[in-house]
């Protein structure tokens, strides 16, 4: 088979880390460094220990994950040995460079773009948005104020507010360590269509403070049994420079999207986004595979390893999903193509055994399906986008230097 018909699938499992990257003691959960982090071997660890049970039991199961080279991966990055069987694909372990543990400059660096500048993030304090920001959510809105205005976790938040906000029909603000600003709302009381407008019209203000992303965070049900839905919607700033995505577009190639991937690049660069729970992204996946076209790329993101799980330090639970996935996965593998190359990554680190709710600084695994069996070493988060670029017979822009 031709290269140029070559196709090319980039699948990050948020938040899968692999240990702390060389700079994890710059970045923090409260007071506590991020050094030692470590998302994947500390579940495995604590699999292992037996102290993993519920819904689930015995040491963590992911055969095939570990066949591409998950351990293999982590060894390169942290030392650490688990003792499980030698891979038989290609891994390497990767580091990031932009100055963020965060969704967009994971991706952004994935496909050859590091983030040129500091985020803006707001402080841990009540209130913790400036008056100026503040009042222009009121404006959009047509309140007289905002609930909450403080750090928070999603799920927390709309249950200490949910009801007020019923109430007052005011929007819940909240942020995180994260370059962001989200809004939660009631689907019904306060209206979906509402919410989307609100945060798409305050999104180019925060963009250009170089806030990463205004996050609409719909939420349905009443006191007592509020329940996040689907249809969260990010608005995310746009990449500095052309990524992957715009590579393989101005080449010619199809680009599709799973997950939240359109979010993320704006759109941009893409030619279909589908979205939904992990479960039915896996769908997609399996879909795409059987119908993506020659030469093209497919990138797909599965977020609730990172927001079901990481966030609620629900060890049980992201080995559940860990265990889920490559069950998935297995299925996926004989169904690639001559030509095709899978490559499994992740965009930054979550320890659900760590302190606080924040990600962790942490190196992630690259593990490629498609090219044969051997040890990529150590490489960079922009590499993987040089390295898609080239299979794809694509021109590359950047930094990143190829592992093919």
């Amino acid at each position: 088979m031709s290269q140029t018909k070559n196709r090319a699938f980039l699948v990050v499992i948020d938040s899968v880390g692999i240990g702390g990257a060389p700079d994890a003691a710059d970045f923090f959960n409260g007071d506590t460094p991020d050094t030692g982090a470590n998302t994947l071997g500390h579940i495995a660890q604590a699999c292992a220990a037996g102290q993993v049970e519920d819904g689930r039991t015995g040491p963590l199961k992911i055969p095939t994950l570990n066949a591409l080279g998950a351990e293999a991966a982590m060894k390169l990055a942290t030392g650490l040995e688990l003792g499980w069987p030698a891979p038989t694909g290609a891994y390497a372990s990767a580091r990031e460079v932009s100055i963020g543990k965060d969704t967009p400059s994971g991706h952004w660096e994935l496909s050859g773009v590091p983030v040129p500048w500091d985020w803006h993030t707001f402080p841990d304090t009540t209130p913790t948005f400036p008056d100026d920001v503040t009042a222009r959510i009121c404006a959009l809105a047509g309140t007289d104020g905002i609930l909450a205005n403080c750090h928070a976790s999603g799920v927390q938040v709309i249950d200490d507010f949910g009801a007020e906000h019923i109430r007052t029909g005011w929007p819940i603000c909240y942020t995180s360590v994260d370059s962001v600003l989200q809004i939660a709302a009631h689907e019904e009381h306060f209206g979906l269509d509402r919410l989307l407008k609100l945060c798409q019209d305050l999104a180019p203000m925060l963009h250009d403070l170089k806030v990463g992303r205004v996050i609409a965070r719909p939420f349905v049900g009443e006191e007592g049994k509020f329940e996040r839905t689907l249809n969260r919607h990010d608005y995310a700033i746009a990449p500095p420079s052309p990524t992957l995505c715009d590579w393989a577009e101005n080449a010619g190639r199809s680009v599709q999207a799973i997950g939240k991937i359109g979010d993320i690049f704006s759109m941009r660069g893409i030619d279909e986004v589908r979205k939904g729970a992990d479960t039915t992204l896996m769908e997609h996946l399996s879909d795409m595979i059987d119908t993506a076209p020659d030469g093209g790329l497919v990138f797909a993101n599965f977020v609730e390893f990172d927001s079901l799980y990481g966030h609620r330090r629900d060890v049980s639970g992201y080995a559940r999903h860990l265990e889920w996935f490559d069950a998935e996965l297995a299925k996926l593998l004989p169904k690639l193509r001559d030509g095709d190359m899978l490559c499994i990554t992740a965009d930054h680190g979550n320890d659900p055994t760590w302190v606080g709710t924040d990600h962790t600084r942490e190196q992630v695994p690259v593990l490629v399906h498609g090219i044969g069996s051997r040890n990529l070493g150590q490489i960079n988060f922009v590499d993987v986008a040089a390295s898609i670029a080239t299979h794809l017979s694509i021109p590359a822009q950047g930094n990143g230097r190829s592992f093919l």
